[in-house]
């Protein structure tokens, strides 16, 4: 059998697909455009896709050989879930093996945005700073401060975790209580409005979903403390940008931390010129551990799928039923 592989993913989970099948990757180190994905899918069997990769109804239609579409990533908003179902198609992504990658990076953008590094580390590489001044790049201290946390799932949870250390008053909202989180941290489940004005940290980690689309807009920018700092590694859509970007000018909040961006690969217009926000390009599952056991599970899902077997990560678990 044939698997396409639309991006060069780490080798550990190439080289498991290709013990069993005849393996196709893109060679070039950019995301397919729609023709060459279209093209491509036509003779694969099993695909591993990336999520900038739309996977629809004429995905489906260009394929008529395949058997499964493994997401190489946890998000899976990039693919049509109903129609897939409808024509029992098995998709799955990659969930555990980022959390805690996410959660680390999550906490890297709290203390750089919130110390204001990035900012500081210019000025120093620039040449410019005449000597210490008591009054210089004064920001947000961590420890005893309230987190609140947007998202009890994996990574919402083992993110909230890491903030043992600091002494730190835990909020959370989620749609499920979280007894976990309420046992080993005392975290107080609140409504979002409550978290977003008590908060001096608020990560986001929630799904996208039409429900969170601008789920963070004008009004709950504007609720939030103005010396509080807005952490995003979840998706960008979550968070209105172009809000956030008049939030970060007219000071509503003081900083943000950005590793996702509503219209990836480019942030909102006027983001990137202000000093109060550091902004990364989507890296919160990049270190190895991470990287490579998403390719693995990506593979084991894709194996699954063309053996006949349920996936253990499938995300339309009703058609093997």
């Amino acid at each position: 059998m044939k698997v396409y592989i639309t991006r060069k993913i780490p080798e550990p989970g190439i080289e498991l697909l290709r013990s069993r099948y005849e393996v196709e990757v893109n060679p070039n180190d950019r995301p397919l455009t729609r023709h060459e994905l279209l093209e491509k899918v036509a003779e694969a069997d099993g695909v591993v896709c990336l999520i900038t990769d739309r996977i629809d109804a004429e995905v489906f239609e260009a394929a008529p050989r395949c058997r499964g579409f493994a997401n190489y990533g946890v998000g899976f908003d990039n693919m049509d879930i109903a129609e897939a179902t409808k024509r029992k198609i098995p998709l799955s992504n990659t969930p555990e093996v980022l959390t805690n990658a996410t959660a680390e990076m999550a906490w890297a953008l709290l203390f750089a945005a919130g110390r204001r590094v990035v900012e500081a580390d210019a000025v120093m590489r620039s040449g410019t700073w005449s000597g210490w001044g008591p009054l210089q790049f004064i920001g947000q201290e961590v420890t005893g401060a309230t987190l609140g946390v947007v998202g009890a799932g994996r990574i919402g949870k083992a993110f909230a975790h890491k903030s043992k250390g600091f002494d730190m008053k835990v909020l959370y909202t989620d749609e499920l209580r979280s007894e976990e989180m309420e046992r080993d941290l005392g975290a107080e489940r609140v409504p979002l409005e409550e978290l977003l004005a008590r908060s001096d940290f608020v990560s986001l980690h929630v799904p996208f979903m039409p429900a969170t689309r601008h789920l963070i807009d004008e009004r709950a920018l504007r609720t939030m403390k103005r010396t509080a700092v807005l952490i995003n590694t979840s998706r960008g859509p979550v968070v209105d940008e172009a809000a956030l970007v008049r939030a970060l000018r007219e000071g509503w909040i003081a900083a943000a931390g950005i590793d996702v961006y509503e219209n990836e690969p480019k942030p909102a217009d006027g983001l990137a010129e202000l000093k109060n926000v550091v902004m990364t390009p989507h890296i919160a599952s990049a270190t190895t551990t991470s990287r490579e056991g998403m390719a693995l599970r990506a593979a084991e899902n894709l194996i699954a799928m063309l053996e006949g077997t349920r996936p253990r990560d499938c995300l339309n678990p009703e058609i093997y039923v």
